[in-house]
Parts: C-alpha cells; structure tokens; sequence
C-alpha cells in the first residue's frame, strides 16, 4: 500500500481472496471489527481510499461458487458475504464485489442460473440495507463468460452492477465494441493488457482501447471507480508482465486521457 501511495493513487481495490494474496477472510473474519480497523488507519496515514472489497471464497472458484447446489457451501459464501459488507463499512467503503457462479456440472444451465440469480439478488439486498454497491465480475470460467451473458445476468437481478474488467472477454478473442454496452452498467472497472489468447498482457502488447473506454465512460456519465489491476500469479500466464511498469504505462495514459476529456 505504500507503494501504491507513492505512485501517486487516490485509492486501492482489497482482495479478501482466500488462500491467495494478502488478506485472507478466514484470517480477518476472526475479528472483523479489529482487523478493518486496523486496516483502515494504515490506509488513513497513506491518505488512500478503499475503493472496492472484493471476496472470493477460495483460490479455486469452483468447489465454493455461490450457486452450488450445496446448502452448506451456500451458506457459507453467505456468510462471509455479510461479514465482508460489515469489513467495508468499517472501511468506509462503498462497493463490494463477488464472483457470479459458474455452470455446475451435470446440471443444465437454466437451473444454475435460476440459482445465481437467487444468490446474486439476495447480495443486492444485502448490500443495499448496509449502504453499498454490489457488483459482479464477469469472469473466465464462470456463469457469465460472454458480454450478452454478463448482460442478461444484469437484467435478470435489480440493482445489480458489474465489476467489469474487459480482459476476460478480449481473452476469448470477442472485439471492445461487444463488451462496450457493459459500461453503462458498471459500478467498477478493472484496466490492464489483455489480447485474444491472453487475459493479461503488456501495455504495448494490449488491443483493448482503453481511450475508447474512457470516452463512453463520460458519454454514459460512469461515476465508479476505474482500477489498475495487473497480477503476478501462475495462472492465465499472468506472470510474464512487470506488475510495477505496466502499472506506470496505464497510470500515466489513463491521467493524460482524463486530462484530455476533462474528467
């Protein structure tokens, strides 16, 4: 968080990913008030903001989705789902994200669905009681993999949002103007490289056009956060770019666009 700090960003985006990354929930859902706390005076004294808190059950998305047929395993994301909305009020932060569910296998898709629209709608609420924006990343290998899925999922649940990171779509190889329409229902947005076969790749490698995204942006009236989000994980081959220098690159490009659109 320092470093972040010194590259000269307002806010940070929070991973509670279990077994991955530096906050884990078993960890800081033992104390929930304590550890929030304690985590919202180291980002007071580097005068950063908690833009997003972002909760992923497990490393391996699958076992845990919210829409297993499982009650346990339900259960338990919700759970941790409500102790993640009282970590980020703590935060003062105002949006939470969660991964939308997968196809479960052996089952048809319609009755997968019909169950993550049932969890994704119960998260709405939740969130809306406590004050905050819930949003939903469509993401590889879940329930929501193409822009008209993610998009369907959108309308099917009131007031729910998108945590939109075009990389997952660009990876499939789909062009930026049919993930496009995804802006104006997005409440958070990841930036980073990404090509036709790469979910994540170097600034000068990237065919998202990220100056077009900034200007629907501003045409559509996006008021949410817009995130850098480069990984160093050995997934996806996200761990053949410079985290620290990619970040710069977009830095630098996202302010000099801002600049030039006035927003």
């Amino acid at each position: 968080m320092k470093l972040i700090s010194m590259l000269g960003f307002d806010g940070v985006d929070l991973g509670l990913f279990e077994n991955r990354s530096h906050l884990w929930p078993s960890t800081q859902f033992r104390d929930v008030s304590h550890q929030a706390t304690e985590l919202k005076k180291q980002l007071d004294d580097l005068e950063l903001k908690a833009a997003d808190v972002f909760l992923q059950v497990d490393a391996d998305f699958n076992p845990v989705a919210i829409n297993r047929p499982e009650p346990e395993v339900r259960a338990k994301a919700r759970d941790w789902f409500e102790q993640t909305l009282e970590y980020a009020a703590t935060l003062e932060c105002e949006h939470v994200t969660a991964l939308p569910g997968v196809e479960i296998e052996g089952e048809d898709r319609v009755t997968s669905l019909a169950r993550t629209c049932e969890e994704l709608d119960w998260r709405v609420e939740k969130s809306r009681a406590a004050g905050i924006v819930f949003g939903t990343e469509a993401h590889v290998g879940s329930i929501a993999q193409t822009p008209q899925a993610a998009l369907e999922l959108v309308q099917a649940v009131p007031g729910l949002t998108l945590t939109l990171d075009y990389t997952h779509f660009t990876r499939a190889g789909l062009p930026d103007s049919e993930v496009e329409p995804l802006i104006e229902v997005a409440s958070h947005f990841h930036v980073r490289g990404a090509r036709q076969g790469r979910l994540q790749c170097n600034f000068n490698q990237s065919t998202i056009d990220h100056g077009r995204v900034m200007e629907v942006m501003k045409a559509t009236g996006y008021r949410g956060w817009t995130g850098i989000e480069y990984v160093w994980v050995d997934w996806e081959q996200c761990n053949e770019s410079d985290n620290l220098s990619e970040t710069i690159q977009y830095r630098d490009f996202l302010r000099e666009r801002a600049d030039a659109l006035q927003l």
